[in-house]
């Protein structure tokens, strides 16, 4: 599942494939900006934003949120793509690389001068160089849902999404329907920022350290398993911040208490 860390890697790829070259190919396949033309411009680099991948292609930004299944992947010109043209949502070549857009979401052109009219509401990037542990832990304490509702607003802190809420949870002993106040969120900040670093250069992301199929996670989609802690059963709920945007939850329920 595309998360912070997964966005991180995205914008690096990136960056090391197209920043300094001349785009050759702009191809922007969704209604809005079918027309729009930025062949001849030079990519001044990739810039990832809690879970949003901004190009900066001349004096324009190109924004895309790769959502569950989106990906960016990056080819030589001419080379076969590994996934049908149809899921493809955006082509930036170079005379060097093609960097293709599969299943993204949210695909936009705005002037770089205006970004921060698509991501400015998001709260403190973990992963970002000005990252603000107090101002993260100052929006996340001042919610009053669910902790696992809360940690996953982007106005709070952007870049957890699910897995993240429910393993740091699960590491913190804390059941995802705890109200907010009562929970220590500068130390969970503080497990969240070290874990998601950690991630960020891994090829694959693990929470128990363990780097093989199956046996990443704590309890993320372990339901009806064991806890690998205490042997009882993983269980699984929803919550959201409405009934519309309820999200699959997974916890102990005699470690996280």
């Amino acid at each position: 599942m595309p998360e912070g860390d997964t966005v991180f890697r995205t914008a690096r790829r990136l960056d090391e494939a197209l920043a300094g070259g001349e785009v050759t190919r702009f191809d922007l396949r969704v209604p809005r900006f079918a027309t729009l033309d930025l062949t001849g411009q030079r990519v001044q680099g990739a810039v990832p934003r809690g879970k949003h991948l901004l190009l900066r292609i001349g004096e324009s930004t190109l924004h895309s949120h790769l959502r569950m299944d989106g990906a960016w992947f990056v080819y030589r010109p001419g080379e076969k793509w590994r996934h049908p043209a149809f899921k493809v949502r955006a082509i930036v070549g170079t005379a060097e690389r093609e960097a293709v857009g599969v299943d993204i979401a949210d695909v936009e052109v705005v002037p770089t001068r205006d970004e921060d009219d698509l991501v400015g509401y998001l709260g403190p990037d973990p992963l970002a160089a000005d990252w603000d542990p107090i101002e993260a832990a100052r929006r996340l304490g001042a919610d009053t849902r669910a902790i696992h509702v809360a940690l996953l607003d982007q106005r709070n802190v952007a870049g957890f999404g699910n897995e993240y809420a429910a393993e740091l949870l699960f590491l913190r002993g804390i059941l995802p329907t705890t109200p907010t106040p009562e929970v220590d969120v500068a130390a969970l900040l503080d497990l969240g920022v070290r874990t998601i670093r950690a991630n960020r250069d891994r090829r694959n992301r693990t929470f128990t350290g363990i780097d093989r199929p199956g046996q990443a996670t704590w309890v993320y989609g372990r339901a009806g398993r064991p806890c690998r802690r205490c042997g009882t059963l993983i269980r699984r709920g929803e919550l959201g911040a409405d009934p519309t945007r309820e999200r699959i939850t997974f916890w102990c329920p005699r470690c996280q208490r």
